[in-house]
């Protein structure tokens, strides 16, 4: 009898209900727990440890960061004088309308300096050419900090993928199965990557804007500080905004990377036993499964994405009303002849300068909170133990000091998970050079007890032994140097 598959649609109602027991638990409230179908059961290969604020996460990033400050601090350094010269050009909006377009009377201060720009074409050439210098000169101190950023940012990824393989080849044998190598190949892909993206994300974009926004502020405020109050009205409401959105999608997004795991397990599990597929004529059942899990992995992509466009939904409402706010009142002061339209065009132009990094930071905070889960899984996987770590007391031997004798006494053994015993109360000994064949029906534990021999289980109950030495004391790196298998 075939097991009746629980269609994508059930599957994702079942998901939303149980994010949102997740959400209000994280939030203190009580929740009934809802029934999840069999085919929820075992979601995530890579379990969450712990929960971790977003401040956690952003001082373990600093943390993995550290070995790559230099590049870093000479990309922010470059950032910063690019970034300022950024904000000179828009400075000659005013000079281009008030003394080239209105024609007003050029000030004293600057025809007595410089003579030539007495003459109204000759000051919208020098402004002209002087503005195009200073963004050529931007423009080549920018890409050389970027080329800085980058550096840094590969580097830690080939870091963070070079050290969760390391850790995850040290995983206990039976998490290496749950894991399954889709797992394990999601995190070294995708998850490292995003990470080492953080640096952008996280360092180098919130540099730029807050150089931008402070130089910005500081124009505007000179300009005219009541307009300048009116457009920083906003920011309450777009700050309370956002911190119930980063609320909701970063646990979405580690949700979809597991989703993503899930996805690249089930193809590696059926093209891995595609033998036995095609054997049984299963490769339409392997497919509804595949399809299954993979139409689920689309409706929470896309329920993402609606909480991701959200954000930029309130800030693409937010700033034409500042902007009109803006220019409105600032028409009236221009009427009022308490500013020229030159400076209400400059105030207008280092507003969308203000505004700009805003919408940028709007639109990275997606990726951002994407790259954070990308991270809470990577600590997850260094966070699980190792397999039999050496102790203080381990003891080594070298090949010439084994003699070979493989004994168990009274040995007893569960699989994690499991509730009953594969192996039970097994003794025997395999003395040195003797030939031992291991003969049962399927399930009877052969292969277990190669592997409790090879150590690649401890026993529940019992010792294995070699040559009077238990397994346990031994380092086990060190024993299975001193083994000969063959599969």
């Amino acid at each position: 009898m075939h097991r009746r598959i629980v269609s994508s649609r059930q599957r994702f109602q079942d998901y939303l209900k149980s994010f949102q027991e997740r959400q209000r638990a994280k939030e203190g409230h009580s929740a009934t727990p809802t029934k999840t179908s069999n085919a929820e059961a075992n979601l995530k290969p890579l379990q969450q440890t712990q929960v971790r604020s977003s401040w956690e996460l952003i001082r373990q990033f600093f943390v993995l960061m550290k070995p790559y400050r230099s590049p870093v601090y000479y990309a922010l350094a470059t950032l910063t004088v690019s970034t300022i010269l950024g904000l000179i050009p828009p400075a000659a909006t005013k000079f281009v309308v008030d003394y080239v377009l209105v024609k007003e009377k050029i000030p004293d201060w600057l025809t007595t300096r410089f003579p030539l720009l007495a003459v109204r074409w000759n000051l919208l050439l020098f402004i002209t050419l002087a503005a195009f210098g200073i963004s050529v000169l931007k423009t080549v101190i920018h890409l050389w900090g970027r080329w800085y950023a980058t550096k840094a940012t590969k580097s830690m990824q080939m870091a963070i993928r070079r050290k969760s393989f390391a850790h995850a080849m040290r995983l206990p044998l039976h998490r290496v199965y749950e894991l399954k190598s889709g797992g394990v190949a999601s995190i070294l892909r995708e998850d490292a990557g995003s990470v080492g993206d953080l640096i952008f994300g996280m360092v180098y974009n919130p540099w730029r804007a807050a150089i931008q926004l402070l130089g910005s502020l500081c124009v505007l405020a000179w300009v005219d500080w009541r307009l300048l109050l009116g457009t920083l009205v906003l920011i309450p409401a777009v700050y309370f905004t956002h911190r119930t959105w980063v609320k909701q999608i970063r646990p979405r997004y580690r949700d979809v990377r597991n989703r993503r795991t899930d996805v690249d397990g089930k193809a590696a599990e059926s093209f891995g036993g595609m033998r036995v597929v095609r054997a049984f004529s299963g490769q339409r059942a392997e497919t509804s499964r595949f399809m299954n899990t993979n139409h689920l992995l689309g409706r929470q992509e896309l329920n993402t994405w609606l909480w991701a466009r959200s954000m930029e939904v309130v800030w693409g409402f937010l700033i034409p009303v500042g902007c009109l706010s803006v220019l409105l009142y600032g028409g009236w002061q221009v009427e009022t002849d308490r500013l020229t339209l030159g400076d209400l065009m400059m105030f207008l132009t280092y507003l969308l300068f203000l505004l700009e990094p805003i919408t940028v930071l709007a639109q990275s905070a997606t990726q951002f909170q994407n790259s954070l889960s990308g991270l809470d899984r990577i600590l997850d996987l260094l966070a699980e133990p190792r397999e039999m770590p050496p102790t203080p007391d381990s003891i080594t031997f070298e090949k010439s000091q084994v003699r070979g004798q493989i004994q168990l006494e009274n040995v007893s053994f569960q699989y994690p998970g499991s509730q009953e015993f594969a192996l039970q109360n097994i003794s025997f000994t395999a003395e040195p050079g003797q030939t031992v064949a291991l003969v049962g029906p399927s399930g009877a534990g052969k292969t277990t007890l190669c592997n409790l021999v090879a150590r690649f289980y401890d026993p529940s109950e019992g010792r294995v032994l070699l040559d009077g030495h238990n397994l346990r004391d031994i380092e086990v790196e060190n024993f299975r140097s001193l083994l000969g298998l063959v599969e």
